[in-house]
């Protein structure tokens, strides 16, 4: 429990830091080099603007963490799963890969176009990018870290008859875990952009939708109040992941 306690701090401290950093510099050079507000708002003014619009920002800030967390949840587990498909059937790897690598080697943006025709302004056109976005993460990380388990342990398994799902169920997910959480760790940051600039291009609600109506009217404060949100949000979902890391990957 104290090792686990050191390791999480190990991984929080340094983000904590660049954090602060980064605020210390922020007001530093609007002090120093004199930054008019309507360039860089100061923290104080930003803070200040979101806790008197605390109801919008609370509708928004809801509407993309269902986004984002419904389409991470879907690619995570299609990601898995199709790792998984493909580990048990060679041939079907050598066909898919190259088509999801060619998929990806697109921004995932580049679909929400195809995505806001196909399924509308919703939530579930951005559920569908962000599970775009995750899935391939996913499955890149959980096909590699599938195929880590050792042979001789595999091959000990068969010998005491056990068929290729309980050779995935019980030797080679767990040694897969740390891969997949490091795809789930990864893919944190990336659910929350691609949900935020799905919005901004097409949405009824959410952070994304937020900051383009205010961008039109020139409301920086709301603007940098939404950001802000958003930037605390992946912070905490980020800080979750890294706790579930320890309690799933605890021997590391």
């Amino acid at each position: 429990m104290v090792a686990q306690r050191k390791l999480m701090g190990s991984s929080i401290a340094p983000a904590v830091l660049c954090v602060v950093v980064l605020l210390v510099v922020w007001e530093g050079a609007i002090l120093l080099l004199g930054i008019p507000p309507f360039v860089l708002p100061s923290l104080d003014a930003i803070v200040r603007h979101a806790f008197s619009d605390t109801g919008r920002l609370v509708a928004a800030l809801l509407a993309t963490l269902g986004e984002a967390l419904g389409g991470y949840a879907l690619g995570s587990l299609l990601g898995l799963l199709l790792a998984v498909v493909l580990l048990l059937a060679p041939p079907l790897e050598r066909i898919v890969m190259p088509l999801a690598v060619a998929v990806n080697a697109v921004p995932t943006v580049a679909y929400a176009p195809l995505f806001l025709i196909w399924f509308g302004l919703g939530a579930a056109s951005k559920v569908a990018l962000v599970a775009l976005a995750v899935g391939f993460t996913m499955l890149v990380n959980a096909l590699h870290g599938l195929k880590q388990a050792d042979a001789a342990a595999v091959n000990l398994m068969r010998s005491f008859g056990a068929g290729q799902l309980t050779i995935v169920w019980r030797l080679r997910l767990p040694v897969a875990m740390p891969s997949v959480v490091t795809a789930l760790r990864v893919s944190v940051p990336r659910s929350m952009i691609v949900a935020i600039v799905g919005e901004m291009l097409g949405a009824y609600a959410g952070l994304g939708r937020m900051i383009y109506e205010s961008t039109q009217q020139v409301d920086l404060l709301s603007v940098w109040a939404a950001v802000l949100v958003a930037s605390l949000a992946s912070m905490v979902f980020y800080g979750v992941l890294v706790w579930i890391d320890l309690k799933l990957v605890w021997w590391r």
